[in-house]
């Protein structure tokens, strides 16, 4: 497929040449699957390594000694504390505690970069330049792309290009030189496996998929496989599982507040909705995301009704798939506080039937992360 109205990451000829199948996503055409199918390419990085093409998200810089005091103005998160060469996962929330996008934080020696979800990239840079610009140098980096190697043998591949990335461990980064280009490398991703993301400046990026290709491990996958992998890893979909909507403490993310930013912390609040959060850490909310199994092979798709044995709504599905790996059906939900119980059964509406489920622990899947 084509459409002239999309916007086309660096690899698309790439794509093209290994018999992508091409989608709109996010106002880009992107890769689906390959050839091989989405679940082979999501075995393939489960079991080996699986390369990535996330150009499509928004890449940028801020540059200012008064960077980091000024970010957390609009995340609740610690900026000012972060390590140099350590990567943190933030969210930009709004004035009711809603969350605007969810993104990665990594401080270098000479500015913080940051990585932001694709549809909401526009918006996003918009929010820091109106809100921070005074303070600090917003600097997108339209001219990068971002890879993602992914799975247990990432590192042996990547190693090979650059041998020093085997140091890093788990939401930690650094600058390397891979195929003649300087990159900037975290361990990190999207799939509850180890692996890299590689921001690479965007003429080197079709000769570095094309180096790690080569590699014996190394296989593409598409969307298709990067969704059903992070939702084995319990990991939140921006405008899916989590939106403006849904405050942290509802969808079970206040691991990403840090305690000197929660109230009797020593920089506590002072970013949007900083009062409704606080609020609900000392309280709780009235609803919980959870994770869900189902108990019959049928799937439970993002947008079914969640009710009781009485049929009394009890919340909805937000993502859902047939797992490849726990071979059995899985989603993610909203449930009301007092039936997020594990163990706890519900059932989902799908077309009319209702399909029982149980509530689980999340990740569905061990993660594979290297903490060192």
């Amino acid at each position: 497929m084509s459409d002239t109205n999309l916007l086309r990451t660096p690899l698309h000829g790439l794509h093209l040449e290994l018999g992508a199948k091409m989608v709109p996503f996010a106002g880009y055409e992107m890769p689906v699957n390959f050839p091989g199918g989405i679940i082979a390419e999501h075995r393939q990085c489960r079991e080996r390594a699986a390369l990535f093409d996330v150009s499509h998200m928004g890449q940028l810089r801020l540059v200012g000694d008064d960077a980091a005091a000024a970010l957390e103005t609009l995340v609740p998160v610690d900026v000012v504390d972060l390590p140099v060469g350590k990567q943190r996962y933030a969210l930009f929330t709004n004035a009711s505690g809603g969350i605007l996008d969810d993104l990665m934080i990594a401080r270098r020696e000479k500015d913080l970069f940051v990585v932001v979800n694709a549809a909401c990239k526009a918006a996003d840079i918009k929010h820091l330049i109106t809100h921070i610009s005074h303070r600090c140098q917003v600097i997108p980096l339209p001219d990068r792309a971002l890879l993602a190697l992914q799975g247990q043998h990432a590192v042996h591949a990547l190693q090979r290009l650059a041998p020093d990335v085997e140091k890093l461990t788990f939401m930690t980064g650094g600058t390397f030189t891979l195929a003649g280009a300087e990159c900037f490398v975290t361990r990190s991703g999207y799939t509850g496996e180890d692996g890299f993301e590689i921001s690479v400046p965007a003429d080197a990026a079709v000769a570095l998929a094309r180096a790690l290709l080569a590699q014996p491990e190394v296989k593409p996958a598409g969307l298709g496989a990067r969704d059903t992998l992070r939702l084995e890893a319990g990991l939140c979909l921006y405008g899916h599982d989590i939106n403006e909507t849904t405050t942290p403490v509802e969808a079970g993310l206040t691991w990403a507040i840090q305690k000197v930013r929660r109230p009797g912390g020593a920089r506590a609040g002072h970013y949007p909705g900083a009062d409704k959060i606080a609020g609900q850490l000392a309280a709780g909310a009235q609803i919980k995301r959870v994770g869900l199994i189902g108990l019959e092979r049928i799937p439970v798709r993002e947008g079914a009704t969640l009710v009781d044995a009485q049929g009394h709504k009890l919340g909805h599905v937000t993502s859902g798939t047939l797992a490849p790996t726990v071979n059995q059906p899985i989603a993610m939900a909203y449930l009301a506080a007092n039936h997020a119980v594990i163990n706890h059964e519900v059932y989902a509406d799908v077309r009319g039937k209702r399909q029982p489920m149980r509530v689980t622990p999340m990740p569905f899947v061990p993660p594979g992360y290297y903490r060192g």
